[in-house]
């Protein structure tokens, strides 16, 4: 019961943003006809928008339901905070530093997945 009512909230919020928005455009043309400078949109269409924005996030916020908690706990109760940022798939032992150095290394001699193994 009280979703439909939530649910009539969002649509009668969205329905007085779109009026808001007419009128505004509506406003807009008027200001032009009559060659007047355009400087603030009247108060009754400033808060028409607030009221229909007011409605609608209310509504939708009721419509979504309840929030549930975001537990990470699970994923990190048997890690260590120095493997916590621990990323193997970063790992780079083919890298320049082999070059400046004067390291003659064969490529099957720095394999990743080798280090990552015996990890």
């Amino acid at each position: 019961m009280s979703s439909s009512i939530h649910k009539f909230f969002v649509i009668s919020g969205l329905l007085a943003l779109l009026h808001a928005a007419y009128s505004a455009a509506q406003h807009r043309t008027y200001v032009r006809l009559t060659e007047q400078e355009f400087t603030v949109l009247p108060a009754d269409i400033l808060l028409q928008c607030l009221a229909g924005l007011i409605l609608t996030i209310y509504g939708v916020v009721n419509v979504a339901g309840s929030f549930r908690d975001i537990r990470a706990a699970g994923d990190t109760e048997n890690k260590t905070w120095e493997t916590s940022q621990n990323r193997p798939s970063f790992y780079i032992f083919n890298h320049r530093g082999r070059h400046l150095f004067g390291g003659d290394y064969d490529d099957s001699e720095c394999d990743t997945q080798d280090y990552i193994e015996d990890q």
